[in-house]
């Protein structure tokens, strides 16, 4: 099975000043089957139900979910990509661990693209683009205190799709989603910790009060221990799993 590139959801990323229609804060694009998959395949492997050295025959997970082999195969490449499958040339694929470099690095990059679109956005979001943060913002608050992970999962991902975007840089809105897409497995488990929603809505709070200051530097900073945080909870995870 060979590693095609990622198809990347779109973010509408709009020049400086430009006004855009409202949108309503906590909608995501519509989850496809193959990426429903993604996270299904994503939490058994990180949970420990599939092993490390586990085949994923093709056939048999689209008998398990009653799909057709086209969103498995979907899926599957897109979890070599995050280091959660392996793809053996004629041999097919079977569960993977990332090492621990790997893992590193996959967070560092993703701590220093997402500081980048924290600090432009500090700068250039627009007005409405600021009053939808904080919309999102606020629901994440009231979902942090009704301790539902998936949803606030869900939700999350409007928050920092709505920074990349406010960046107004559409060359790094889009690397920062496609490493996102890679460590979004680990990202998706911390949440399972205990506390963990409200303290994550206190980091986010720190980003928004330094974009709503036009702080590039202290929202820059706040992303960048915001991300290195999830990095040290998701050890925890693991640990604990």
């Amino acid at each position: 099975m060979s590693l095609d590139p990622l198809p990347l959801p779109r973010i509408a990323v709009q020049p400086p000043g430009t006004t855009v229609a409202k949108r309503p804060a906590a909608v995501i694009g519509k989850t496809t089957r193959a990426e429903e998959l993604r996270l299904q395949l994503a939490d058994e492997i990180v949970r420990g139900t599939l092993a490390p050295g586990a085949p994923l025959d093709e056939t048999e997970i689209a008998a398990r979910f009653k799909v057709s082999r086209t969103p498995v195969r979907e899926a599957l490449r897109q979890l070599v990509a995050s280091g959660l499958v392996e793809s053996r040339p004629h041999h097919g694929a079977v569960v993977a661990r990332p090492s621990f470099e790997r893992l590193t690095g996959m967070f560092e990059a993703m701590a220093e693209l997402e500081a980048m679109c924290a600090g432009f956005a500090a700068e250039r979001m627009s007005p409405l683009e600021r009053r939808d943060l904080e919309a999102i913002h606020a629901e994440l608050r009231q979902l942090s205190h009704h301790g539902n992970p998936e949803r606030f999962h869900e939700v999350n991902q409007n928050f920092h799709n709505a920074i990349y975007a406010g960046s107004h840089n559409d060359y790094i809105a889009e690397i920062t989603l496609a490493t996102r897409v890679r460590v979004q497995p680990f990202r998706r488990a911390q949440f399972r910790n205990l506390g963990r929603l409200a303290k994550s809505h206190a980091e986010h709070d720190r980003v928004v009060v330094a974009i709503m200051r036009g702080d590039r530097a202290g929202a820059a900073a706040a992303m960048r221990s915001h991300i290195e945080l999830v990095r040290d909870e998701y050890e925890i995870y693991a640990v604990s799993v």
